[in-house]
């Protein structure tokens, strides 16, 4: 299996993560906040996020920010 096969099998959908109704971590509103502001779109990160709902908002922000 090549690499780019294991990064595929490795990440999940957060959907499915088990933790993915924990509250949102400390980094991923830090990141967050970084990503709305290098996407020039105000955002307030609020601490009603869940770890998924968090990772997939970092998805759409670093589109809009322009960081693949």
């Amino acid at each position: 299996m090549s690499t780019k096969e294991t990064a595929a099998n490795i990440k999940k959908d957060p959907d499915d993560w088990v933790s993915g109704d924990e509250p949102m971590t400390e980094a991923q509103a830090s990141y967050l906040q970084t990503l709305s502001e290098q996407a020039d779109q105000p955002f307030t990160v609020g601490k009603h996020l869940t770890k998924a709902e968090a990772s997939k908002l970092i998805e759409e922000m670093r589109k809009r920010a322009g960081v693949e």
